[in-house]
C-alpha cells in the first residue's frame, strides 16, 4: 500500500468497535503486492490474536463443496442436469439435479430434519439420508432461489460417494493440499478464537457452545484463517494465478460456476447466485464473487474481486469475526477491495508490439456491416475479435478461436454471441467478401436483409 496510515486498517479499526466485535481478523491478498493483514480485539483464550488465528467461517465452506462438485463434473463422474438419486440411494427429492442444488433453486428446505439450531445435534450421514423423506420441497424446482444447507449437505453425500471416502478427505486432498491452504481444517485447532453473542443492551459477551455440523459439514463444518481465505477469495477471482496448470479446477469451470443462475431478490437485483458462489455486482463491470458465513458466534465474508481498471490480479479479501449478530462485517470485504483498489490501483502495464495477423486474415481486418450495425475485427494478443462500434468502452470484445478441421470457419469463445460460428466466404482471388456471424451475414458495406447496398445504389 502507499506510504502513511493505510486506509485498510483504520476501516477495521471502526468496524470492530462501532459493531462491537470481541476479535476481527481481515486480509486482502493481491498478485501485485505483499500481503496485507490487520487483527482488533483479542481471542477469548490463552493464545493471541494474529494473522494465523482461525475462527469459523461457516457458509464460506460451500464454495469448497462446489468446487469438488465441479471437479468431479471435469473427471466425468457427474453431469450438472444429473438427479442426484442417480448415484445416490436416496429415499426422496432424488430427481433433483445438481445444477438445482448448488444454486439453491431446488426447492429444499432450508435445513435437515428436526429442530437442529435448538438441539445444535446434526445428524450423522447415515441418519440424514435417512431422513430425507421427512423434508419437505417448499418451492416448486426452478421457481426461485431460496437457500438451503440441507441441499449442499446432500452434494457433500454426492462427492463422497462418488471419490471413495468422506468429504473431508476429498477437500484435503483434492483442494486444501494443492492450494496451500494448511489452516483451513475441519476441527478447530489450538489457539482458534472463542465465539460470541454480545448483548445488545450491555457490553457482556457470552460465548456461544461449540457445534459439530456432522454431515451438515460441508454446509458450514470449516474453521480458516484471514490469510487462507484471502487466498481462497482470489482462487475464485483469478484461478490462473493461483493455480496456473488448473490442479485444482481449470480457469473455464470458475467461469462457469461464476455465471449467475438466478438474483436473490426478485425486486433488488444487488446479489445473485452462480453455482456455489454468491455475485456482488459493483457497478461499470465490476464482481465480487465469494460467500458469507455464519456460525454461532462468528461471522465471515470472504470475496474476490473481478473486473475494472485498477483492479489487480488474483485480488481477495477476507474478514472473519467472533461475534454472531455484527452484520457490519459482511460489508466489509466489500469495502477493503474498492478502498485497495481506488487508492492503490493496479500499476497500467506499458502496451508493446506484437506479432502480426497471419496472412489469412490481414485482409479481414477493420469494419464489417451486421444487422445495419458497424462492427470492428480486429486482431490483438494473438486472437481474431470484434465489437460492435456502438458498444461502450468496457464492454469485452467477442474473440474468436479457429476450427482445425474447418478452415475459414471459427468458434466464438468469449463475448457477445459467444458459442456461435464465424464463417468466412473468399472470392477467386482468396479475399474475404463476407462473413456470417450466428448466422446473421456480415458485409463491407451496409446492406439491407434483402441485400440493397446504399453505397451502389442497388
Amino acid at each position: 500500500m502507499t506510504a502513511g496510515p493505510n486506509p485498510l486498517d483504520r476501516l477495521v479499526r471502526r468496524v470492530q468497535a462501532d459493531a462491537r466485535v470481541p476479535a476481527v481478523s481481515a486480509a486482502l491478498h493481491r498478485a501485485d503486492r505483499p500481503l496485507w493483514t490487520c487483527t482488533v480485539g483479542d481471542t477469548g483464550t490463552d493464545s493471541p490474536l494474529g494473522p494465523g488465528t482461525q475462527f469459523r467461517i461457516g457458509s464460506v465452506t460451500k464454495t469448497f463443496t462446489a468446487v469438488l462438485t465441479l471437479q468431479c463434473r471435469d473427471d466425468g463422474l457427474l453431469d450438472l442436469d444429473d438427479p442426484v438419486g442417480r448415484q445416490l440411494d436416496l429415499p426422496a427429492h432424488g430427481e433433483l439435479t445438481v445444477r438445482r442444488l448448488l444454486s439453491h433453486t431446488a426447492g429444499l428446505q432450508r435445513e435437515p430434519f428436526g429442530d437442529v439450531w435448538d438441539s445444535l445435534t446434526a445428524p450423522d450421514d447415515a441418519r440424514l439420508v435417512a431422513e430425507l423423506d421427512r423434508a419437505e420441497r417448499v418451492l416448486p424446482t426452478g421457481r426461485r432461489f431460496h437457500y438451503s444447507n440441507l441441499g449442499l449437505a446432500v452434494l457433500g453425500q454426492l462427492v463422497a460417494r462418488l471419490r471413495g471416502g468422506t468429504w473431508a478427505q476429498t477437500l484435503d486432498e483434492r483442494v486444501l493440499t494443492p492450494l496451500g491452504l494448511a489452516d483451513t481444517t475441519v476441527a478447530p485447532g489450538p489457539g482458534a478464537a472463542t465465539g460470541y453473542l454480545v448483548d445488545a443492551y450491555s457490553d457482556e459477551a457470552h460465548p456461544e457452545p461449540p457445534t459439530d455440523f456432522g454431515a451438515v459439514g460441508p454446509a458450514a463444518q470449516l474453521w480458516s484463517t484471514a490469510t487462507d481465505m484471502a487466498r481462497w477469495a482470489a482462487f475464485l477471482a483469478d484461478p490462473a494465478a493461483l493455480d496456473p496448470a488448473g490442479v485444482v479446477l481449470a480457469p473455464g469451470t470458475l467461469d462457469e460456476m461464476r455465471w449467475p443462475v438466478t438474483t436473490t431478490d426478485e425486486t433488488l437485483w444487488g446479489a445473485g447466485f452462480g453455482l456455489g458462489l454468491i455475485l456482488i455486482p459493483q457497478g461499470e463491470r465490476v464482481m465480487h464473487v465469494g460467500h458469507d458465513g455464519a456460525m454461532p458466534g462468528f461471522l465471515a465474508g470472504v470475496y474476490g474481486r473481478r473486473g475494472g481498471d485498477g483492479t489487480a490480479g488474483a485480488m481477495g479479501a477476507a474478514v472473519l469475526g467472533s461475534s454472531g449478530t455484527a452484520a457490519e462485517l459482511f460489508e466489509l470485504p466489500h469495502r477493503l477491495l474498492t478502498e485497495a483498489v481506488e487508492n492503490d490501483p493496479a500499476d497500467i502495464e506499458p502496451w508493446r508490439p506484437g506479432a502480426p495477423a497471419p496472412a489469412a486474415l490481414r485482409g479481414l481486418l477493420g469494419r464489417w456491416w451486421g444487422e445495419g450495425s458497424e462492427y470492428v475485427f480486429s486482431w490483438h494478443d494473438g486472437t481474431l475479435r470484434a465489437r460492435a462500434e456502438r458498444d461502450p468502452a468496457g464492454r469485452p470484445p467477442a474473440v474468436f478461436a479457429p476450427l482445425p478441421d474447418r478452415p475459414d470457419v471459427y468458434r466464438t469463445v468469449s463475448g457477445r454471441e459467444v458459442g456461435e460460428l464465424l464463417r468466412l466466404t473468399r472470392d477467386d482471388a482468396g479475399t474475404v467478401i463476407r462473413m456470417h456471424w450466428a448466422t446473421y451475414r456480415f458485409t463491407r458495406h451496409q446492406e439491407t436483409f434483402d441485400r440493397y447496398d446504399f453505397r451502389a445504389g442497388s
